[in-house]
């Protein structure tokens, strides 16, 4: 969570994260707000080096070029609408950045 909390969730492989976090209400303010349409970077999430590698789809172009509008990147970030939960990931700890930039709202 971005307030440093903890906090678990159930899902079934093939379910995207940002999905996962809508089913479970998680609350985090202002996430999601395209609702998985790949238009905004609000669903940003930073992984573990040893999570981001368990991801077997690597990110789009499409996706990259949405990333580079969020706030905190860093080389283990990826759109949670954009990853496809597998077997390999129970347990899975992922971070929400501390802020949410809307990237179809630039400031």
């Amino acid at each position: 969570m971005s307030d440093g909390n903890m906090q678990s969730a159930t899902t079934k492989v093939g379910e995207n994260l940002l999905d996962v976090i809508v089913d479970n209400d998680i609350d985090i303010e202002g996430f999601g707000a395209c609702e998985g349409t790949l238009a905004c970077s609000t669903c940003h999430l930073i992984f573990t080096k040893e999570d981001y590698d368990k991801i077997e789809d690597k990110p789009t172009d499409e996706e990259l070029d949405m990333l580079d509008l969020a706030y905190g990147l860093t080389e283990t970030s990826r759109l949670g609408c954009q990853v496809i939960v597998t077997k390999e990931m129970d347990g899975l700890v992922v971070k929400v950045p501390s802020f949410v930039a809307d990237a179809r709202n630039p400031s």
